[in-house]
């Protein structure tokens, strides 16, 4: 238990100091002084700051493909019933799912996994394709079976110019509300961000396609 409670203890802090300051910029010793164990300890249970990070990401990564794994399942059970909207609306519910409905938790997690294409991070890249690549080729099949029309290397520009928009929203989602509040006296909930931003996704990826 005691063992358990210090492995958290050091997830805990290093997704909040790594997410606040980078990579690079956040040591191991920030860590632990933070976290109040010694680097013997993050040795120990993680063995590098690579091993760390990736610790970090699987923390989050691992329960939300599984779920996501489940709802796939289920939309694969009804193919007919397949579209662009059910299949964003698989990935959105599965993000809160695993974070327990919480947007901090959210927003943290996009916020490093914006860090993790902006800085230099090849063995990030390397873990995601050896450890979830499997879930996120099934999503791309059933992306392509959701908008057919839309040609496979389009769909590669605008997944990831989807991935930008999400990514900038729902890491920066308090600030926007925020934002909305003192501009427009509207008080928006994180539901109704997640909605706009869900519509404006599907409309980015099933856009008309330019002959150029």
């Amino acid at each position: 238990m005691a063992q358990a409670g210090t492995v958290d203890r050091i997830l805990d802090t290093a997704e909040v100091l790594f997410a606040q300051k980078g990579f690079a910029e956040t040591s191991l010793r920030a860590i632990t002084s933070k976290a109040g164990v010694n680097l013997a300890a993050v040795n120990y249970h993680f063995g590098s700051k690579e091993s760390l990070i990736q610790a970090v990401f699987e923390r989050f990564l691992k329960p939300f493909c599984a779920h996501l794994d489940n709802m796939m399942s289920e939309l694969e059970a009804h193919p007919a019933e397949i579209s662009l909207e059910r299949l964003l609306a698989t990935l959105s519910k599965s993000a809160l799912a695993v974070q327990r409905g919480e947007p901090q938790r959210v927003a943290i997690f996009f916020r490093l996994s914006g860090l993790a294409y902006s800085q230099a991070q090849g063995h990030l890249r390397r873990f995601f394709r050896e450890h979830y690549g499997d879930v996120f080729r099934r999503f791309l099949r059933l992306l392509a079976v959701a908008v057919p029309d839309v040609p496979p290397m389009e769909v590669f520009w605008r997944v990831h110019f989807a991935l930008g928009a999400t990514i900038f929203t729902l890491s920066g989602m308090d600030p926007l509300r925020a934002i909305c509040r003192s501009d427009f006296g509207v008080e928006v909930s994180p539901q109704q961000v997640d909605e706009r931003l869900l519509a404006f996704v599907a409309g980015g990826i099933r856009a008309t396609v330019s002959a150029s």
